[in-house]
């Protein structure tokens, strides 16, 4: 009796795995939906930098580009993505319509918040390196 026992909870246990096994590799499609909008949403509140930029660039220019990828890289690795978007070459491009970028401009981004670091970029990307880091660092930090 008591091996007839061990058989049969050995075989429902078994039977109950098998069919889990079975409903989590083919999901229910409105559980894969709201997987993909969860994704989606991580995606859109994630932290983003964007520089817009001419074609021709002076040195301040060149120096915002380097000191904010510089920054992101040292503080956050590659979880902040940096894009780097030249304005006249990418004239189509959907954000530089979004953000209603008219120059040269730097913005971070998550989802609906955007924070232009464009005047302190440039007053201190050359001069002040180390100021502009603080202000980029300060920034991502609070929207993290």
């Amino acid at each position: 009796m008591k091996k007839t026992l061990i058989l049969f909870c050995f075989v429902f246990v078994t039977g109950l795995v098998a069919i889990q096994a079975q409903c989590c590799s083919t999901p229910d499609p409105a559980c894969k939906e709201n997987a993909q909008k969860a994704d989606q949403k991580n995606a859109e509140s994630a932290v983003k930098a964007y520089y817009f930029h001419a074609t021709q660039r002076c040195a301040t220019c060149q120096a915002v580009e380097e000191v904010t990828k510089e920054t992101l890289k040292e503080n956050y690795g590659d979880k902040i993505p940096f894009q780097s978007i030249n304005r006249e070459k990418d004239k189509e491009n959907p954000l530089i319509k979004k953000y209603q970028v008219s120059g040269t401009t730097l913005l971070i981004i998550k989802g609906d918040e955007v924070v232009n670091l464009t005047n302190d970029a440039f007053m201190n990307a050359r001069t002040k390196p180390e100021k502009l880091k603080e202000k980029i660092k300060e920034t991502v930090d609070a929207m993290l």
